[in-house]
């Protein structure tokens, strides 16, 4: 298997564009959703995106294809919410080894399919790790500050049943994403470091927090510098930013990480801030030039899209990546 350090070295990695923008145009009714084998399942289960790599899988390769097209080098598996705390709004917590599995399975049948086409452009399968719903640094109920919806321990162990999963499906390295409270990320990284341990084996791991308005923090109150120190214990593949901001109000954070660390830095930002529709209006050129001021300025090593991106926004990024070195990483 090829190695992403030496990629990583070569180019700029371009990651893919969002996974649910894709789904939307598929306009998948609650029918859809349930397939033959969830049909008298007792709860609605439309929206429940991870269970599509179950009931509609070639709708899942058919996405993970058109961003391999596009230029991807990474695509991100279909399991934002795939741990046991965020697929009890489901009542699907038994499901979730199978719906990382699949999904990991999925994204690496399409991946060896264009490495094989175009083996000089190897292409990787990150597991998707999202948030999840709850938090574990603030209280969810402001009459009560001192109260968690969800422990440290609770997380750690929801984690690790998710990374085990996606790793026994295929998956390459593993995204840590849209982090807005630091103690869940630790809380998946630790569970990363545990599998990696029992298991002997070395995993390569992404973390992206996200800053979620003007004040330049996290949700937990995190500066992007602050964000960075706090997980710099981790041997980590990258650390960077996603969601929230457009690929202009992201850049002033990432300015302020990239010279500060050795790990590779990642960028997936969406298509602008959402309209009053909730929709995303930026043109692929529109993004493609704002992401270009990363690249002139040596901040990036990974660059992708997040909500509102498409497999024709991921091909212009991935054009203007060709045209730069990667920023220098010192691998030891």
């Amino acid at each position: 298997m090829s190695n992403i350090y030496k990629e990583l070295q070569k180019r700029i990695l371009v990651l893919d564009g969002a996974m649910g923008t894709m789904l939307q145009a598929y306009k998948f009714t609650e029918e859809d959703f349930r397939g033959k084998r969830f049909i008298d399942y007792p709860t609605p289960l439309q929206g429940n995106n991870d269970l599509l790599s179950i009931t509609q899988p070639e709708a899942i390769k058919t996405i993970h294809g058109k961003y391999f097209e596009a230029g991807a080098d990474i695509v991100e598996t279909n399991t934002f919410s795939g741990t046991t705390i965020a697929m009890a709004d489901y009542q699907m917590e038994d499901l979730v080894y199978e719906l990382n599995y699949q999904s990991a399975k999925i994204a690496k049948e399409v991946a060896e399919e264009f490495t094989k086409k175009e083996p000089q452009k190897p292409r990787f399968v990150a597991g998707s790790i999202g948030p999840t719903n709850r938090t574990a640094s603030m209280s969810p109920d402001v009459n009560d500050p001192g109260y968690r919806a969800v422990t440290f321990n609770e997380l750690r162990i929801a984690y690790k049943q998710q990374v085990e999963a996606l790793l026994d499906g295929g998956a390459d390295l593993l995204l840590v994403e849209t982090v807005f409270d630091t103690l869940n990320a630790k809380a998946a990284l630790f569970a990363i470091e545990e599998v990696k341990d029992e298991r002997n084996i070395e995993v390569p791991t992404m973390l992206s927090g996200t800053i979620t308005d003007a004040s330049g923090r996290t949700l937990s109150g995190q500066t992007a510098e602050a964000f960075l120190i706090s997980v710099s214990h981790i041997p980590l593949l990258s650390v960077g930013f996603n969601c929230a901001l457009g690929a202009n109000l992201l850049q002033p954070h990432l300015e302020a990480i990239a010279n500060k660390t050795n790990f590779a830095i990642s960028a997936h930002p969406n298509a602008g801030l959402p309209n009053a529709f909730g929709e995303y209006d930026e043109t692929p050129e529109e993004m493609g030039e704002q992401i270009e001021e990363y690249l002139k300025k040596n901040l990036i090593n990974i660059i992708g899209g997040c909500c509102g991106t498409s497999p024709e926004h991921i091909k212009v990024i991935a054009n203007i990546a060709k045209k730069y070195q990667p920023r220098k990483l010192v691998i030891g």
